[in-house]
């Protein structure tokens, strides 16, 4: 499955999800079609979920709320690990994605 705009472009290979551009929706309802794609793969179980966000080089406020409600769902499922990938060049990354190590001491994080 892969939702794709001009702004950006989120998709899933197995039990990674990849997510690049600017994504500025406006609200939880924008945001659903994402959040389906990311539940889908967590309904298959995998081992590990992996959130590949190297490459969004923006995420407004309700994208990040997104990230956080996603980290905590994964946490209600302990026989499923989290892996989330960023970025340093990105700023937004550095700062924003260490929060959801807090929600979930578990994850995998790797910013690079």
């Amino acid at each position: 499955m892969e939702i794709k705009t001009k702004e950006y472009r989120v998709w899933r290979e197995e039990a990674t999800i990849h997510y690049e551009g600017t994504m500025r929706l406006s609200g939880t309802e924008a945001y659903a079609p994402i959040l389906e794609l990311m539940d889908d793969v967590l309904k298959s179980k995998p081992e590990t979920i992996v959130l590949d966000v190297t490459e969004l080089e923006f995420l407004n406020s309700s994208g990040i709320n997104l990230l956080a409600k996603f980290t905590i769902e994964v946490r209600n499922r302990p026989d499923v690990g989290m892996a989330v990938r960023g970025s340093t060049r990105i700023p937004w990354q550095s700062k924003s994605l260490p929060n959801l190590k807090k929600l979930y001491p578990a994850v995998e994080l790797t910013i690079n």
